[in-house]
């Protein structure tokens, strides 16, 4: 188990304001009007319940691919990946609804080659199309035996705000936290042809608990840009 190199929140940092904010109005309308609180209550408990932040223990293992968030595995099939040169790869895309865990983690030990963010719509993030056509935030990591995995935060129907804290350069070690995305969302992982994945369509699943894939051996030539 990695130690995380910071005592890790019950509750995301993300949501402390939002959490404040509506413990202060719940407050104030419970002295106003107790009956009338009762919808600002409902919410301050939504809110509580969706910016929870559990640390988890990733499993050991040489080549595995970690879930970088909670949900249900929506989509797993070979796709080009539009944001390391459209190389062939294995997609891989979880779900997650607004009773889920939103906390995203690093699915492999990496180096951050790039992060790139992309203005969109906001489908519904079950949909395939989500996956090119939302709001995202796309996040390529290059693995110590030059393997690439990218990572890509989609929002969904409600979701406004993708936070990514990880940067171009940095080292990230698989389970590792580096963004959150408010209200319903989805996360697509890209690894190499060769991939073994170990979820199937509907599996449910949890962040850096839950084991994606297995990365095939590196050899020369198995990252080279697809042509």
């Amino acid at each position: 188990m990695k130690i995380p190199p910071y005592p890790h929140p019950l509750i995301a940092r993300e949501g402390w304001p939002i959490l404040a904010g509506a413990l202060i109005v719940s407050l104030l309308v419970t002295w106003w009007s107790p009956w009338a609180s009762l919808p600002f209550w409902v919410f301050t408990v939504f809110a509580l319940q969706f910016f929870r932040d559990p640390a988890r223990e990733a499993p050991e293992g040489e080549g595995l691919v970690l879930c970088p968030a909670d949900g249900r595995i929506v989509c797993v099939e070979d796709a080009a990946d539009p944001y390391a040169g459209g190389r062939p790869s294995l997609k891989i895309s979880v779900f997650m609804n607004v009773f889920n865990v939103h906390s995203n983690r690093a699915p492999v030990d990496g180096e951050v080659q790039s992060i790139e963010y992309f203005p969109g719509k906001f489908f519904n993030a079950a949909l395939d199309k989500a996956s090119l056509e939302n709001e995202r935030n796309a996040m390529v990591l290059r693995t110590a035996d030059g393997q690439t995995v990218t990572a890509v935060q989609v929002a969904g129907l409600v979701a406004k705000r993708i936070l990514c804290h990880a940067r171009a350069g940095q080292a990230l070690y698989a389970g590792q936290r580096y963004g959150f995305i408010r209200f319903g969302s989805r996360v697509d992982v890209y690894l190499p042809v060769g991939t073994r994945p170990r979820v199937a369509l509907g599996d449910k699943v949890k962040a850096t608990r839950t084991v994606l894939a297995e990365l095939p051996v590196a050899s020369a030539g198995d990252d080279a840009p697809a042509a």
